[in-house]
């Protein structure tokens, strides 16, 4: 079935959604900030994990890194043009739109919840990788294991912030749904460097994203997201 993965996936943020409002009642509010501190350092060593698995590597003994240059130049202009278009605040627009939408004007939590759930399940190698498998291959695997890790954490999220992150799901429908489309498309174009340079990219914005759970908001990540445009700008230009 085409994009099963994605609608695992989406199943998955919907359903933990739900099991996190079920619980926010009996979690303590000293036991939520403590959850979302522990989500926010989890998602922090994921994203750099996930940048310095494709960036490190051994060379005749030693450690090495590749990329460099381009995440410096991806996360950069991505962030320019971000700001340019102000899409955080696009993002905060639209939980604000389906806030008003679902009569839920009283939940101050609502659009934070929504744009962090949104980041946080989002972007990521993961989402970028499996994506691009399920539309290549029809393997969904990757997935599938990252719908079982979205459950757990949009679970504590909406425990802690509420329903605005059950929405979270439309999003990402739209985003992997899309993903695994143009691969399914132009998936022999693609190689295995540019997944390899995407892959890295999302995961330093997913870095960020932890350290805005943990920490509060210091980064825009929203803005930054143009970032993952820039790979696929220098995969293009280099093969010209």
């Amino acid at each position: 079935m085409f994009c099963l993965g994605t609608l695992i996936n989406t199943g998955a943020v919907i359903a933990g959604g739900l099991l996190g409002i079920t619980l926010k009642k009996g979690i303590p509010e000293r036991c939520r900030e403590v959850l979302m501190q522990a989500c926010g350092v989890s998602t922090i060593f994921i994203g750099a994990g996930g940048v310095m698995s494709k960036m490190l590597t051994f060379t005749d003994g030693t450690l090495e890194t590749q990329g460099t240059m381009l995440l410096i130049f991806s996360m950069i202009i991505g962030s320019l043009m971000g700001s340019l278009l102000d899409i955080e605040q696009r993002l905060e627009e639209l939980g604000g739109f389906l806030k008003r939408k679902f009569h839920t004007e009283n939940d101050s939590l609502f659009v934070e919840g929504f744009v962090t759930s949104t980041l946080v399940i989002c972007i990521g190698a993961m989402a970028i990788v499996g994506s691009i498998e399920d539309g290549l291959t029809g393997n969904y695997s990757t997935l599938t294991a990252k719908a079982i890790l979205d459950f757990v954490i949009v679970t504590i999220f909406a425990s802690t912030l509420g329903k605005g992150v059950i929405f979270s799901a439309l999003p990402l429908f739209l985003y992997q749904g899309a993903i695994t489309c143009l691969a399914a498309i132009a998936g022999n174009f693609m190689s295995t460097e540019l997944i390899c340079q995407l892959s890295y990219v999302g995961s330093a914005l997913i870095f960020c994203v932890g350290v805005n759970i943990a920490f509060g908001k210091k980064f825009a990540v929203g803005n930054m997201l143009p970032a993952l445009l820039i790979p696929i700008v220098y995969s293009i230009a280099t093969s010209l």
